[in-house]
């Protein structure tokens, strides 16, 4: 039973929260000691909230849209009723004040904060204690190791993520989930640790392309404590992306530059993937300039990290990994005239996509990572083939939809236009009921 359905059994009294929540809970139980997929996980608390919720509809009060539903939350946003401790001991045992704006929509909405999800240190490289929920003995991926994990796993029918490189899309694509980046600036960042105001993105975790366009219904706007978002109209993501096309799809495979490190059972599985689409698909060469997109992104990534956590490094630079205490040093020498010439190459590439995208294609596609989750916890994995997507700000959605040869899913990453999140969820139905048709 994916939110969407859960949520409209709740709405007809078929199903309570307190039901669905226990069921969660269950299997968090049975499966955690695997996973271990949560950072904080109150289950009197996550249970008074699912009582709470059913006393409020029994009362004949309004529901809302994820009306009992849980949603797992990543421990870099914050919530005022648990900690979050941003990955990190030195941020051991925080609990803020106030809510993150992502939280008090999912409140609002009506929705159950089930717990917090394990994210690596910082939201960067270093892992944490999470394990891939189809195979123990590979990475979940990361940053969001425990929502993407909570949600393959089934845990929890929604969680949210982040990403400021590939932390949303790469690890749903480990774990078998569906996951979501949007466009930049779409869902509010207010409350979540700032790494990069020029990539971070908020991003979402569910169980189907429906459950995407439910959650982001209820976390786009704007917040006026986050400069990137700005006053719109409220975006009926789930009728949209319902909608048959008006004509098929056309699609645009764009193997990027590091094609050629790719697993080769993913290059197979790809080459099946646009024999399966025919004329609806066409390679092209966007990357003439090399590996150049890929340097501004780690450019302006560093150089905004170090900015961002120089607090944390002042106040124990000993207690961070060597990981994280690498980065920091680079982005400390980092020179302004190249972090300044890195950040005035984003607009004219997304002018030259836009261009792409209006001439012919209503979508990209190209891998979602190197290949299924490698094998060891040690790593992550590669966010080479999402980082990029993060410094333009355009839309991306990972779709479970192949296997690799050892079992573990490969995922099918679709990027869209920018500012056309609904139009790209819409194209995403499409090619998953063209594939598993």
């Amino acid at each position: 039973m994916d939110a969407s359905e859960a949520a409209q059994r709740i709405r007809d009294g078929v199903l309570t929260s307190e039901e669905l929540v226990q069921d969660c809970l269950e299997r968090i139980r049975a499966l955690e000691p695997k996973v271990q997929a949560w950072q904080f996980l109150d289950e009197e608390h996550a249970l008074a909230q699912a009582r709470a919720c059913d006393e409020r509809k029994r009362g004949g009060e309004p529901v809302g849209p994820l009306h009992g539903v849980p949603v797992g939350v990543k421990d870099i946003i914050d919530t005022a009723d648990m900690p979050t401790e941003n990955g990190t001991a030195l941020h051991e045992g925080r609990t803020p004040r106030d809510d993150a704006a992502v939280v008090r929509m999912l409140r609002a909405a009506g929705a159950v904060i089930l717990g917090k999800t394990v994210t690596t240190e910082c939201a960067y490289f270093n892992p944490g204690k999470t394990r891939n929920p189809l195979n123990p003995e590979h990475t979940p991926g990361g940053s969001s190791s425990g929502s993407a994990a909570a949600v393959g796993a089934g845990m929890v029918p929604l969680a949210l993520g982040s990403q400021t490189a590939g932390s949303v899309i790469r690890p749903a694509a480990f774990c078998g989930a569906y996951g979501f980046k949007p466009t930049h600036g779409l869902i509010p960042r207010t409350g979540v640790l700032a790494l990069s105001r020029t990539l971070d993105h908020v991003g979402l975790f569910a169980r189907s392309i429906d459950d995407l366009a439910l959650l982001l219904e209820q976390l786009h706007g704007y917040d006026e404590r986050d400069p990137d978002t700005r006053p719109r109209a409220r975006i009926p993501f789930r009728s949209v992306a319902g909608e048959e096309p008006p004509l098929e799809p056309m699609f645009a495979f764009v193997k990027t530059p590091h094609w050629e490190r790719m697993d080769p059972d993913a290059k197979e599985a790809y080459a099946e993937l646009r024999e399966a689409l025919g004329k609806q698909v066409e390679e092209v060469q966007v990357f003439v300039s090399g590996n150049e997109p890929w340097d501004w992104h780690r450019t302006i990534m560093e150089a905004e990290m170090a900015a961002n956590l120089e607090p944390l490094w002042s106040e124990g630079a000993e207690k961070l990994s060597e990981k994280l205490r690498a980065l920091l040093e680079r982005g400390k020498e980092t020179r302004a005239l190249d972090y300044q010439r890195a950040l005035r190459r984003i607009a004219p590439t997304v002018e030259g996509f836009d261009e792409l995208f209006m001439q012919r294609y209503d979508a990209i596609i190209t891998p979602p990572a190197l290949g299924t989750a490698p094998k060891g916890l040690a790593s992550t994995g590669d966010p080479a083939f999402c980082s990029v997507w993060t410094l333009l700000g355009m839309p991306a959605i990972t779709l479970p939809l192949m296997q690799g040869e050892n079992g573990l899913p490969l995922g099918v990453q679709l990027i869209g236009r920018k500012g056309y999140d609904a139009r790209l969820l819409r194209t995403a139905r499409w090619l998953e009921k063209k594939i598993s048709s």
